[in-house]
């Protein structure tokens, strides 16, 4: 399909030619052959391109561990029509749907695209750009070879993450290095892999060193690699060329060998003329996940604009019940209907249906949670340590539960909507909590806000609600308190 296309009905038709040539120069000297000599015959002809091919197929091997088929790639783009369609409903005009839609129109046109993009990539001076202006002398029309910048570049110039972005949407991908790999190198090729983007590793340059040295850095990289490693010299080192004339008179002169990518071109070949669709398909379904990740992106941005003020009104609200009927900080969440409530308005929002006492359950499973992550004993007791640079506050018994209630009630308000971003849009029923992602989430959310900073100024908003005489208190550090 590509560089050096293979021929191998013109290669065995040759053989089928030499094998009759053979047969009939065999006639004079042999009295019979048998139906069992004749096939034989033909096999020594027919059959020694087949032999000639039996090389490791590295390449090939990557791509039948990645199962995808048209039907896999429509049903992922159909899942992103989803997602966008879902934010068209709860969001009118919003300024990316015209954009999203285009995108997802396009993947559709994409699955028939018959032009295979391959990149080629890696760090600087390993010879990118020489490659490619070998490669397009033979590259048909129908393959794109495309450079990208160098990875690994010093802060300050574009990112890897943006140039292996760029990648993702390349069929195929050529990842040159002109020795051992480094760990950013070998990391890389590891996040290539983990995203399931088919690709092989070049040692070029492989000319400048010994050959001992050469052979022994390709058989390095084969075994990190677990094959899927071709060497090339795509712009061999010059060679100095001595004539001795008859008249003894010497001549020198530099010559520049030939480019060495025999490897390359055959084994990309075979990829890109057994595995073109698929390689294309895999692409295709790459971009659906990337445009989806997009458009829930920005339907998580809308449903959190909706939610943070539920969850504000939710944590006064508990604030106010704990300071006017004081209960012990443990029982806050696992009792406080106020919580349950705040369950299903927020799964309303993310399409995340409750019933009361499947709401009931889910605050009562984050309260044992809080107790069990020492959240609430932290909480209360860094709470409790900036009260007390205020008399008259800490004396005041309800404001240390009302205050924690409130915080309380915030962290689990918003490790739910971290919850809920993480499920998949449109999901019936909210019964089946993961209880191990739930935990993780709690710690995270809570993580994000035990800050010395936050923390003062939400004591601050607290008091401020519960006893507005009270003129606002001056905070003291709460480092020590909270670990």
């Amino acid at each position: 399909m590509v560089v050096k296309l293979q021929r191998p009905i013109l290669v065995g038709g040759l053989g089928l030619s030499f094998s009759l040539w053979m047969l009939d120069s065999w006639h004079d000297s042999i009295v019979q052959v048998g139906e069992f000599g004749l096939l034989s015959a033909l096999a020594v002809g027919g059959g020694l391109w087949l032999f000639q091919q039996k090389r490791p197929k590295d390449s090939l091997e990557q791509l039948d561990g990645m199962v995808v088929d048209r039907a896999t790639v429509e049903s992922a783009i159909a899942k992103t029509e989803t997602v966008i369609n879902q934010l068209a409903q709860e969001t009118e005009n919003h300024p990316a749907l015209e954009t999203l839609r285009e995108q997802v129109a396009q993947l559709l046109l994409e699955l028939d695209r018959e032009k295979i993009k391959v990149a080629v990539t890696g760090g600087k001076s390993v010879g990118k750009s020489t490659l490619i202006e070998v490669l397009q002398i033979e590259t048909q029309n129908f393959v794109s070879l495309q450079e990208t910048a160098p990875l690994f570049r010093e802060v300050g110039e574009n990112s890897d993450a943006a140039i292996l972005a760029e990648v993702a949407k390349s069929d195929f991908v050529l990842f040159l290095t002109n020795g051992d790999l480094t760990d950013s190198e070998f990391q890389t090729l590891q996040q290539l892999k983990a995203a399931n983007q088919p690709n092989m590793l070049v040692f070029n340059k492989q000319d400048q060193y010994l050959t001992d040295e050469s052979a022994n850095i390709f058989s390095q990289l084969k075994q990190r690699m677990q094959g899927n490693v071709v060497a090339t010299a795509a712009s061999p080192v010059a060679i100095k060329v001595r004539k001795h004339e008859a008249d003894g008179s010497v001549q020198e002169w530099m010559e520049q060998p030939a480019a060495d990518i025999q490897q390359l071109t055959q084994q990309l070949d075979e990829v890109l003329a057994q595995q073109g669709q698929r390689l294309v398909w895999l692409t295709t379904m790459r971009k659906a996940g990337l445009l989806k990740a997009e458009a829930k992106n920005w339907l998580n941005g809308t449903r959190r604009d909706r939610a943070t003020p539920i969850i504000e009104q939710y944590q006064w609200i508990a604030a106010a019940a704990a300071f006017a009927n004081p209960v012990p900080a443990f029982d806050i969440l696992a009792t406080a209907a106020i919580n349950a409530q705040m369950v299903m308005d927020l799964g309303n929002i993310y399409q995340q249906k409750f019933s009361l006492e499947q709401a009931q359950t889910v605050a009562g499973t984050m309260g044992s949670l809080m107790l069990k992550l020492g959240l609430v004993e932290l909480s209360t007791k860094a709470i409790s340590t900036v009260l007390k640079s205020n008399a008259v506050t800490f004396v005041a018994g309800g404001v240390v539960q009302g205050v924690s209630a409130a915080y309380l009630t915030r962290v689990a308000g918003l490790s739910l909507v971290e919850y809920f971003q993480q499920q998949e849009i449109a999901i019936d029923s909210g019964t089946g909590l993961n209880l191990e992602n739930l935990r993780q989430t709690l710690q995270k959310v809570f993580q994000q806000n035990q800050q010395i900073g936050f923390l003062q100024g939400f004591v601050k908003q607290g008091v401020k609600r519960l006893l507005p005489e009270v003129q606002p208190i001056e905070v003291i550090s709460v480092q020590k308190a909270m670990g």
